[in-house]
């Protein structure tokens, strides 16, 4: 027997899951957190970031470039420097939200740890 159709079904298709998935795996590794953390202040350059994350600049640009791709930054060229930024404020209120999560969590098992 077929599953049944639901409303979700057309907005969930599978190509909209691919492209979903490809952005949450650029969000999964810590780096490229760190990176986009460092960019919420405002746009930064390459090495700016290089510096304040203590990454290599092959390390860094490797990281940026799957960050671009997936839509999640977005970079101009300004004479020799390269800038970066956060592409969406999606991005920031994702980060947002799971650190509040995370906090919520955490204070929850704090309390029942508690004798």
């Amino acid at each position: 027997m077929p599953a049944k159709k639901t409303a979700t079904d057309n907005l969930y298709s599978e190509s909209a899951l691919d492209m979903m998935a490809q952005r949450f795996r650029s969000l999964g590794e810590a780096t490229r957190l760190k990176l986009v953390t460092k960019m919420m202040d405002g746009e930064m350059t390459v090495g700016q970031l290089v510096e304040a994350t203590g990454s290599g600049q092959a390390n860094v640009s490797k990281h940026l470039s799957i960050l671009k791709e997936a839509g999640m930054i977005e970079t101009r060229k300004e004479g020799l420097s390269t800038y970066c930024s956060i592409a969406t404020p999606m991005v920031q209120d994702m980060c947002d939200q799971v650190l509040a999560r995370l906090r919520a969590d955490i204070a929850e098992t704090s309390k029942s740890l508690r004798v």
